[in-house]
């Protein structure tokens, strides 16, 4: 008499993969991320779509108009590593850091403005990427939407309550393409909506 069937042991739960800045940075040095957008968030692996021209153009008349606006004394490094902990490199489209580039030997862990434009992607950078710069202490951050022709401008950032181990900025303001926003790094700067916007 054979022995009655047994159940299959129980498999482990599926879990994704979480990976280290690091590693995230290895796999693009090999090559891994060639004609690919990607970046890290949380330890996920991110790829957005091909960009597109209004995208494209609108990040050329933002780059243009901010360094303009802030001149010397500022990088501005367009979506390249903007390291935010262990886990999570966003590589937003703009970033303006203080300083200069020489004699630098790291990638940047903060930046005084941080941009995203968004066409196909407004919902997530207004919430998820929102929340993730506030949490990581940035001053402000900007959403251009491409599709509205409206600046969103997140500041003051805040701790949630400790449950949600989070934070949020506390003004969050809207500018159409007929108005203009002064950077909170450089009061004195006037950069227009509609010079951002193809």
């Amino acid at each position: 008499m054979s022995a009655p069937l047994q159940p299959p042991a129980a498999a482990s739960p599926r879990r994704p993969v979480r990976w280290t800045v690091t590693q995230f940075h290895q796999m693009g040095e090999l090559g891994y991320f060639q004609g690919r957008r990607a970046s890290l968030i949380r330890g996920v692996i991110e790829e957005e779509g091909p960009m597109n021209p209004p995208h494209r153009i609108a990040l050329e008349l933002t780059d243009t108009a901010v360094r303009f606006a802030f001149g010397p004394g500022w990088r501005v490094c367009v979506q390249m590593p903007l390291v935010l902990g262990r886990d999570t490199d966003p590589e937003p489209d703009i970033a303006l850091v203080r300083g200069s580039v020489r004699g630098t030997r790291a990638h940047p862990t903060t930046a005084a403005l941080v941009i995203e434009i968004a066409d196909s992607s407004l919902g997530y950078d207004l919430t998820t990427k929102a929340e993730l710069y506030a949490t990581a202490g940035i001053p402000e951050y900007w959403v251009l939407d491409v599709d509205g022709r409206a600046l969103h401008v997140f500041r003051d950032p805040a701790p949630l309550p400790p449950t949600l181990a989070a934070s949020a900025c506390r003004a969050r303001d809207t500018f159409a393409d007929t108005q203009a926003v002064a950077p909170l790094a450089l009061p004195t700067a006037t950069v227009r909506v509609a010079d951002l916007l193809p």
